[in-house]
């Protein structure tokens, strides 16, 4: 069975992507990554607030003052949560790429247009194949329009695509007022692929505490049908490569994100609750659903079930809503 697939330029063995998650922050990690059948990994994103901390940014506005106002450093990052540093990012891909055959993607992770360029270009020196712009964003200025917010957006890709050489991956999230629009944009400014979507995890309430505290919520699979609806009407209207992320569990959501034009699916929450070595059961459930189904290949089916390519493409559209709606019976 043939499992090839092409994305961001790169011949895969499989669709099957390791995205950003902590399997990636030790290389004892990372060579189980590759043993477990992984096709390419997304290392662990650095942090916007970690480079800037690096090259002293934050110095100024952590120390000025506070010999009268002590408490105001606990409204700035505690840089000693994170286990690696810019350095040691960059080190970190190095010896990754000196470690396994396959290809080592660099993921930074930030809100602001300053502080990517440079350190993208520290990334390829240090061997990365590709970049991903993991963009995190959360608004909250009154006074910023959408549009001002989707300019950042397009020029934070357009500065790192005129630093760098390799492949640039944009992770984005749903959250755009037209997203067909957003990614028409992307690809009109050089993205060369989409990864569709960010889960944003958001903040919990410490009742006994009365403290604000992060909660981490894994995906399950029906987190796949949003990726899968725009990967779907996407698939042949932009050049950019397509990758799916969130909700991927089984070898049939791989299947189903094939079908309607994704190159890649990234994992992570599955190989979270069960190990990396459950890669090679997902591909094995591949692998039997298309021996079964009669397909010779991973690219003998990609795209087959996209809106361009179904009988009904208002299936994928507010129709399908409407008929979502109509046909739930009550029980009661």
């Amino acid at each position: 069975m043939d499992l090839k697939t092409k994305y961001m330029g790169m011949t895969l063995k499989s669709p099957l992507v390791v995205s950003a998650s902590p399997l990636s922050r030790t290389l004892d990690g990372i060579k189980k990554i590759e043993d477990a059948g992984a096709s390419a990994l997304v290392m662990y994103s650095i942090f916007e607030e970690q480079i800037k901390f690096e090259q002293k940014e934050l110095f100024y506005h952590t120390t000025q003052g506070t010999e009268a106002f002590a408490e105001s450093l606990s409204y700035f990052p505690d840089t000693s949560e994170y286990n690696l540093g810019p350095d040691e990012y960059l080190e970190h891909i190095r010896k990754a790429k000196e470690s396994v055959k396959i290809p080592v993607i660099a993921s930074i992770n930030g809100s602001t247009v300053g502080g990517w360029t440079d350190f993208a270009k520290q990334m390829q020196t240090a061997g990365a194949d590709a970049i991903e712009l993991n963009i995190y964003n959360i608004p909250t200025e009154l006074d910023k329009t959408g549009a001002e917010i989707e300019d950042e957006y397009v020029e934070i890709l357009k500065s790192v695509k005129a630093a760098v050489s390799v492949p640039v991956a944009l992770k984005l999230s749903p959250f755009f007022s037209n997203m067909a629009n957003m990614a028409k944009r992307f690809d009109a400014a050089g993205a060369d692929a989409l990864v569709l979507f960010n889960r944003f995890y958001q903040p919990d309430i410490n009742l006994e505490e009365l403290e604000v505290e992060p909660h981490i919520i894994l995906s399950n699979p029906t987190d796949l049908r949003l990726p899968m609806r725009w990967i779907a009407i996407l698939k042949g209207r932009i050049f950019s490569d397509l990758a799916a992320t969130s909700g991927i569990h089984y070898g049939e959501d791989v299947i189903k994100i094939m079908l309607v034009g994704a190159n890649v699916t990234m994992l992570c929450s599955t190989l979270l609750r069960y190990g990396v070595d459950y890669i090679k059961d997902i591909e094995e459930e591949m692998v039997e659903w298309m021996t079964e189904h009669e397909y010779e290949s991973i690219m003998q089916m990609q795209g087959s079930m996209s809106q361009l390519n179904i009988p009904d493409p208002s299936s994928y559209e507010r129709a399908q809503y409407m008929k979502a709606l109509n046909n739930y019976v009550l029980n009661y």
